[in-house]
């Protein structure tokens, strides 16, 4: 009995000096000693959870020949990220996936083909990894390599980013897809509880994407799945795209045609706090944009560890502001210095003002049922995934 106390009482002082030890070690290198034996793997684990992070790429209006500099960004940034990702949201601008790229081995360039871009993002991605891939008119991003960078509107040119989510303790980000079944106008809604979006009391957060919005049918099949998610617990936010690239938690083929849907990222877990507020067409200059974001600012949703999001109107913008250019997103940089912002511009805008605090109390609360669904506004999101220490437990 004594030597196996001592045993005990040597193993833990071992673990905590080869936990020191481990601490000043790359990741790459962590990655490899958590290989070596069952110690230093429960070691090297608890370090790198400690260093986990949300990372992003961004690639800024590349010139025509360097069609693929958001795939290179993104394999860039996978040997910098600590933690192999889990999720992936990628968006970019539909000159992105349309326009053209030389072709070295014929000296001339060549229609790009969207599908070559997407598979090739995916083929740098763990192949358990859940990939949203969405195509848009216009793109919202922070450069990369830090989170106090300006945020930056791109109306026009190339231009895409991509979140990389990591196993987060206490959160669960799942995609779904929902497609309008032309043989049925009604929509099954145990198709809800099946992607975790009813009967989750840990659901807190859900991007909604639509996409084929001119198809006829499309506005009323969304009115179908936005409808029975408006609740007051549940922050709904989003918009509508020109199209989706990627979801790979169903198949690499699950390309929609002709036909409608609503695609997106649902985040679970009691830790998440969330809020948003909605810039509707009366707000046009400096002093109403800033005001919203000081709606945004009263929520008190925790800056470390938060992703801002931006989904507005093609219409707004430089054309909307006069052409002053980055209004909002200048705006939102001023009272969210360490946010880093992302989204884009599209056909059609989900939100509403809606706030969900760490004690899950909704601020602002009546029992009518918000309007969701707009045109010529903007919507801004806060998602906090919870602290640094929730992180590491």
């Amino acid at each position: 009995m004594e030597a196996a106390a001592k045993g005990g009482f040597v193993l833990g002082n071992l673990a905590e000096v080869v936990e020191r030890v481990l601490g000043f070690l790359p990741t790459k290198a962590l990655l490899r000693a958590a290989c070596v034996c069952r110690l230093w793997r429960e070691c090297a684990r608890r370090i790198l959870r400690g260093r986990q992070r949300v990372a992003w790429v961004s690639a800024l209006e590349p010139g025509p020949a360097d069609s693929h500099a958001l795939v290179r960004a993104l394999a860039r940034e996978l040997e910098k990220v600590h933690v192999l990702p889990q999720t992936v949201l990628y968006i970019a601008d539909a000159e992105t996936f349309s326009g053209h790229e030389e072709c070295h081995e014929q000296k001339k360039a060549r229609k790009r083909n969207s599908k070559e871009t997407a598979i090739a993002l995916e083929k740098l991605l763990p192949k358990r990894c859940q990939v949203l891939g969405l195509v848009t008119p216009g793109i919202v991003v922070t450069p990369m390599g830090s989170s106090s960078n300006q945020p930056q509107e791109i109306e026009e040119g190339e231009a895409g980013f991509a979140l990389l989510f990591p196993k987060i303790d206490g959160v669960k980000i799942h995609t779904f897809h929902f497609s309008k079944d032309l043989k049925n106008r009604v929509f099954d809604e145990s198709k809800f509880a099946e992607a975790g979006l009813k009967n989750n009391p840990d659901l807190r957060v859900v991007l909604l994407f639509g996409y084929n919005s001119w198809k006829s049918g499309a506005t009323r099949f969304l009115h179908q799945i936005v409808n029975p998610l408006n609740e007051k617990s549940i922050i709904l936010a989003g918009g509508q795209v020109e199209s989706f690239t990627s979801l790979t938690s169903e198949n690499n083929n699950a390309q929609p045609g002709d036909a409608c849907g609503v695609v997106g990222l649902a985040f679970s877990g009691p830790q998440i706090q969330s809020a948003t507020v909605l810039l509707d067409q009366d707000v046009a200059d400096e002093r109403t944009a800033e005001a919203a974001m000081q709606r945004l600012k009263a929520a008190n949703i925790p800056e470390r560890n938060t992703i801002g999001f931006m989904f507005a109107c093609v219409g707004r913008g430089y054309r909307h502001y006069k052409t002053k250019r980055n209004m909002e997103a200048d705006a939102f940089r001023k009272f969210f210095p360490n946010v880093p912002l992302f989204g884009f511009f599209g056909h059609g805008e989900i939100g509403c003002d809606r706030i969900v605090t760490g004690n899950f109390v909704l601020r602002e609360c009546n029992d009518i049922k918000d309007d969701l669904l707009h045109g010529y506004t903007t919507v801004m999101t806060l998602i906090h995934l919870g602290s640094t220490k929730a992180n590491q437990a």
